[in-house]
């Protein structure tokens, strides 16, 4: 690069003005965008302060970008002028503010990734209102994980004495067609054909690994994975492990107990390290044909990415179940890296976004080594294809 265009680069960056000469890369152009979220764009008066609404700047994302690029005594001085300028502080000092806030897993990231920054006092009040989001959404979706996966069966084992939801009613009717009543039209089953449920000791438990990258890209899908990681934690028919990234491993599985923890203990935003993330989890991973690996990134690879997918590949060999789901939101498309994407799709594992109302399904049909493929073209979910030149 030039002097002079070196030059043109450092002024673009500090005014903020539009970049005419073309003098800003890809990731200039990200840190331009995040700094004019909270100090404007080249204008003489500050941007009009946000708020904790739905249409407030995603202050987990851009700040997630500054962490990304500045050192930590930066960062920490243009989180302290978001936390004033975006009025946070005043709205978490009102008493009616908590009665009435909507459960909003933006909140929830936004507070989180300015929680270094309060005083102690506006700390409690924030923690407050995460764990009454929190409560929002458990309620929301505890019940239905925990329906799904207590009710994931052995479809390659047979009871006659089935629960009725067990109940495989082709086998039933073919066992019990001598029982025809012609004059009712029906059959009445004199013994029924079931699924069997699984027996599961603590020893045989199928492990399910979430590994959850909380760069600021990520910020509502770590929302949702922390607090389903809470809910399968409680449940007797899997071992949990939460395991968040950045360019650093964070293994948060000891305070699944509570959610809130568990939130309060991410640190949202930074680089992406996968390869680094994925070794850690390999190295916990003690019978491969019992674990399922659901990487949660938008496969942005900071790291070495050929070594990441070496790594992957080993891990599908092995008999780990492999599924990468690019976002666990309630948003629509995510963006990701479609090149690494493909490259692991190519692998054998199912590359793909859901919802959180799509999660427990999910869960149920890995737990009973479904095609995860299938699955996902049943829910009408959008795969990645295994192809080096795929788009998503």
């Amino acid at each position: 690069m030039s002097h002079d265009t070196e030059q043109r680069r450092r002024w673009t960056l500090a005014l903020g003005t539009d970049d005419e000469a073309g003098s800003l890369s890809d990731s200039d152009q990200r840190l331009s965008a995040a700094l004019s979220a909270l100090y404007g764009a080249g204008d003489d008066e500050p941007k009009k302060k946000g708020s904790l609404s739905g249409s407030a700047p995603r202050v987990a994302r851009w700040l997630g970008d500054i962490r990304e690029f500045f050192p930590s005594s930066v960062v920490q001085l243009v989180q302290k002028d978001a936390f004033e300028r975006l009025g946070l502080r005043q709205m978490l000092m009102q008493p009616e503010f908590l009665a009435a806030v909507e459960a909003d897993v933006n909140l929830v990231a936004d507070l989180v990734s300015l929680r270094a920054v309060m005083p102690e006092k506006t700390k409690a009040i924030a923690r407050e209102v995460v764990a009454k989001v929190v409560r929002d959404l458990m309620a929301r979706l505890e019940a239905r994980t925990a329906e799904a996966l207590r009710g994931a069966v052995d479809r390659a084992q047979r009871t006659f004495r089935p629960r009725p939801a067990d109940i495989d009613w082709r086998r039933t009717i073919v066992a019990n067609l001598r029982h025809y009543q012609p004059d009712h039209r029906t059959v009445v089953p004199e013994r029924l054909v079931g699924f069997k449920r699984r027996q599961r000791r603590l020893v045989d438990l199928d492990e399910v690994v979430l590994c959850v990258d909380q760069s600021g890209s990520m910020a509502t899908s770590v929302v949702y994975a922390s607090i389903f990681a809470a809910v399968m934690a409680s449940l007797p028919v899997v071992a949990t492990r939460l395991v968040c990234f950045d360019t650093a491993v964070l293994d948060l599985t000891d305070d699944l107990a509570d959610p809130v923890d568990v939130l309060f203990g991410v640190q949202l935003g930074g680089g992406t390290d996968i390869n680094q993330a994925i070794a850690y989890c390999e190295s916990r991973i003690e019978r491969p044909g019992k674990t399922h690996l659901i990487l949660i990134s938008d496969l942005y690879e900071g790291g070495n990415a050929d070594e990441l997918v070496a790594r992957l590949g080993r891990l599908v060999g092995a008999g780990v179940n492999l599924i990468a789901l690019l976002a666990l939101t309630d948003q629509g498309a995510p963006s990701y890296d479609a090149t690494m994407g493909a490259r692991v799709a190519a692998l054998g594992a199912p590359v793909f976004a859901c919802t959180p109302d799509q999660f427990p399904g999910l869960m149920a049909a890995a737990l009973r080594r479904e095609d995860m493929n299938t699955w996902a073209s049943a829910e009408d979910i959008k795969l990645v294809r295994g192809e080096t030149t795929a788009t998503g």
